[in-house]
């Protein structure tokens, strides 16, 4: 087992990890043997990092990928989960969507204390099969999950949760440290007040939008955190390459989003690129961006996610958006 003592070098994490909310049965069941092939799809195709949490199925999407982790080399794959959550039973969840989830009988409850840190990992570690982890994160501290109670919540989480973190990474049981979010301003919150290694963040630095991350990024660049962009297709809406989903932010797209998803499709159809690739590839420009995270629900998807990873998008794409407004002038724009 490593022994890292406190901050470690950032490891390579590949161009594309498999978010694994999808195979936790995430809005709609998805059955083992699906999962296991989506899985078995990213080894092949040489995905090599995947992202996980306690919520996402309440354990299942963990335990799925613990199946596959025992019969992979534990040095070729880097893993993420998250602590925040402890997954409790409660028989008298019945109803056919959980949280989200197409799960019933256990419920998640948010616990940043010391305590329930060190609860929520030692039962990811049974589920995952694993010693130790790659990349532990705390899951949705901010303003948008907790409302009123943020100042409590970001007190708890900076006084016990991302201590007890850290103790965990000296202990040698995590090699990195940080937060997975969808929102910028809690991060800029306690980057001055915490160490981090990296930040989760989903959703926003996209090819549909970069203003809602232009700060933290430049802030993590200065301070030397990585950034993992989780969420390219903006919850779907960049995903299909036929044209926009019906779906941002988690909920149904307004009008506004919409108009400027479909001018980014209007110009990449021009130009003859997929548009759910130049989306994958677009933050990897940025110095501070590690990897780029999307969800993966079958072995078609990691298929296609994949042939997007590789796919050469020209230059004058990038510049194209730029003329039109759909991207900063000053952004990180992918190099041939």
């Amino acid at each position: 087992m490593f022994m890292p003592a406190g901050k470690t070098e950032f490891m390579s994490l590949g161009p594309l990890g498999f978010g694994a909310a999808p195979i936790g049965n995430l809005y709609a069941e998805v059955g083992d043997d699906a999962a296991h092939a989506a899985l078995d799809a990213a080894w092949r195709s040489s995905i090599r990092y995947f992202d996980t949490a306690p919520f996402y199925g309440h354990g299942l999407s963990e335990r799925r990928l613990g199946d596959a982790f025992a019969s992979w080399p534990r040095a070729e794959f880097a893993v993420s989960t998250k602590v925040g959550r402890v997954i409790e039973s409660d028989a008298s969840r019945a109803a056919k969507i959980n949280d989200g989830f197409a799960v019933s009988g256990s419920r998640a409850v948010f616990d940043y204390s010391r305590a329930g840190v060190r609860r929520s990992f030692e039962a990811s570690l049974r589920r995952l099969r694993l010693e130790h982890v790659d990349i532990l994160l705390l899951h949705d501290v901010g303003r948008q999950t907790h409302g009123e109670r943020h100042a409590e919540m970001l007190a708890q989480a900076l006084d016990a949760a991302l201590p007890e973190m850290a103790r965990l990474r000296e202990e040698g049981l995590v090699r990195t440290i940080g937060i997975g979010v969808n929102e910028q301003d809690v991060c800029l919150e306690i980057l001055p007040r915490f160490d981090l290694d990296c930040i989760l963040l989903a959703g926003r630095y996209t090819l549909l939008e970069q203003r809602a991350a232009r700060e933290l990024l430049g802030e993590a660049q200065r301070r030397g955190v990585k950034i993992i962009a989780a969420g390219p297709y903006n919850s779907g809406l960049l995903g299909d390459a036929r044209g926009p989903g019906a779906t941002y932010n988690y909920a149904p797209v307004e009008a506004p989003t919409l108009a400027r998803a479909r001018a980014i499709y209007a110009i990449c159809a021009e130009a003859g690129v997929d548009t759910g690739a130049a989306a994958l590839q677009f933050p990897l420009a940025h110095p501070a961006v590690a990897t780029v995270v999307a969800g993966l629900r079958s072995a078609a998807e990691v298929e296609s996610a994949a042939q997007r990873r590789d796919t050469s998008i020209p230059p004058a794409l990038w510049r194209q958006l730029q003329h039109a407004g759909l991207l900063a002038s000053d952004a990180a724009v992918p190099s041939p």
